[in-house]
């Protein structure tokens, strides 16, 4: 999940906010480039301190954001990890299909969507959310409404092996679209954001996914934006922000190194309406982890409603600066793909867009809702076996592996949902149309990515290049990939 930003004020939509924070002064710079890195500083940045997220208890508690409930589970402190498993096993799903699923999709012939399951009652919910799915298409929403109570019946909990777990959370979504959201899908009481947050931290202590998200978009920027003083991050999916505390703290270190004034960091965030709560609290954080780096620094935020209407006309600019621009997959849910939004995007001139897929490749094609299902189905259960993978003897139904579900990847599986209804285009071929061409990543890129890895100490992932692209992949079956784009 990601947590944007949202303005601390009632109204978002007229009105930016604005922190600053000052140290050195202008003039100087060096180039990114030439620097020599020790091997171990690539991983050294989240967890040298100052940290950016040091103090979110604190935070939380100034805010309010105490846990109203009695359960248990809702205690500030982080759950107990699981110690890391050095032999994980490739993913257990057997390889045949039912009849009908092979029909729809005859493209996926090597993944199994079997019940996996002994209960005879439980073997054809995947059947069934595709009949659902196909329901939607068809506009036949009193029958999808009949499968769908029969299948609550099946899926009643996200219980069970990852395949199981992942048709839960899908059909969840898909009820959300005819009956508004349930309780598992609706996240706004004080209780749920704190739990957003563990659950997030969890997933980034336990996954490579987000720090290998992290650190190859981290350096696609760094290098398009070499020998700046005033750097322009536009990020559209700014989520808990730590990625931008690693890279602004890249920045002050490169001012050191080269002896030089710290270049200027601006960051404006594109963000939905809804998080006040939480933007304060994480403008609070990077506003602070900026003063300890004695960077310079500001940041503003923009509604996407805002968004939407103006454009980058709702953006500010300045001259002189370099400017990198952060998408991401789920993003296009929203924003689309269209050739309105790169024409727009041409006109500001950015030396570098980068684009985060953490979808495993699903926006590659348009897709209706039955495509959506069945390749969502197959992603989020890999995306699960791979967490169960360091995790000893918990399998799927440890706590915090259900907390990830909920908090982390619900909402991503809610949003491809709604998005089949809007029919998004392949944003990268609208790219392509456009005039942009993907930038390969550095070696040193690929570096990082591979000290993460060994790092992590799961076997299973690894990182491959194709078509400009870097990838993480659980197996032979890609989770997450980073790209970078130019005019």
């Amino acid at each position: 999940m990601k947590l944007p930003f949202a303005s601390s004020q009632n109204n978002l939509n007229s009105t930016h906010i604005k922190q600053e924070a000052t140290g050195g002064g202008g003039g100087g710079g060096g180039s990114i480039g030439s620097i020599r890195y020790e091997p171990k500083s690539v991983l050294d940045v989240q967890r040298s301190p100052p940290s950016p997220f040091e103090e979110w208890d604190s935070l939380m508690k100034e805010l309010g954001l105490h846990d109203d409930s009695t359960k248990p589970a809702y205690q500030l402190d982080l759950p107990e990890l699981p110690p890391i498993h050095t032999e994980a096993a490739a993913p257990a799903t057997a390889m045949f299909f039912h009849s009908d699923f092979e029909n729809l999709n005859p493209n996926l012939n090597a993944v199994d969507f079997m019940g996996q399951d002994d209960d005879d009652n439980n073997n054809n919910f995947v059947d069934e959310l595709i009949r659902i799915a196909e329901c939607f298409e068809t506009r036949s929403i009193q029958l999808a409404q009949v499968i769908l109570t029969q299948l609550n019946q099946r899926l009643h909990a996200p219980t069970g092996k990852a395949l199981q777990r992942a048709a839960f959370y899908f059909k969840e979504a898909l009820q959300a679209l005819l009956t508004g959201p349930t309780r598992v899908t609706q996240s706004s009481s004080s209780s749920e954001i704190v739990q957003a947050i563990k659950a997030y931290k969890t997933f980034s202590n336990v996954s490579p996914i987000p720090m290998f998200s992290d650190f190859t978009a981290n350096q696609a920027m760094l290098e398009a934006v070499d020998g700046a003083m005033i750097v322009h991050v536009i990020d559209f999916d700014i989520g808990l922000g730590g990625h931008l505390a690693s890279f602004m703290k890249e920045i002050a270190e490169k001012g050191e190194v080269h002896k030089a004034n710290t270049p200027a960091v601006r960051i404006t965030a594109i963000v939905p309406e809804e998080y006040e709560t939480e933007s304060k609290l994480i403008r609070d954080n990077l506003w602070q982890f900026a003063r300890g780096l004695k960077l310079r620094f500001d940041i503003e935020f923009v509604s996407f409603r805002t968004f939407e209407y103006l454009s980058f006309k709702s953006v500010k600019f300045m001259d002189g600066e370099k400017t990198a621009v952060i998408l991401s997959s789920t993003v296009f849910h929203r924003i689309g793909s269209s050739f309105g939004f790169i024409n727009d995007l041409r006109r500001i001139s950015p030396h570098v867009v980068v684009c985060v897929d953490g979808e495993g490749l699903m926006g590659s094609e348009p897709s209706l809702f039955r495509q959506t299902v069945i390749d969502g189905l197959e992603f989020y259960s890999t995306l699960l076996e791979s967490l169960e993978a360091a995790n000893v003897g918990g399998g799927g139904g440890s706590e915090w592996i259900r907390k990830i579900e909920t908090f982390v990847l619900l909402p991503k599986i809610t949003a491809a949902v709604e998005a089949s209804g809007r029919q998004v285009a392949s944003w990268r071929e609208a790219f392509v149309r456009a005039g942009m061409r993907a930038v390969g990543l550095s070696q040193f890129a690929e570096f990082q990515a591979e000290c993460l890895l060994r790092r992590v100490q799961v076997r299973g992932y690894h990182v491959v290049k194709r078509q400009g692209e870097m990838v993480l992949c659980w197996h032979d079956r890609p989770l997450v990939a980073t790209s970078a784009w130019r005019f």
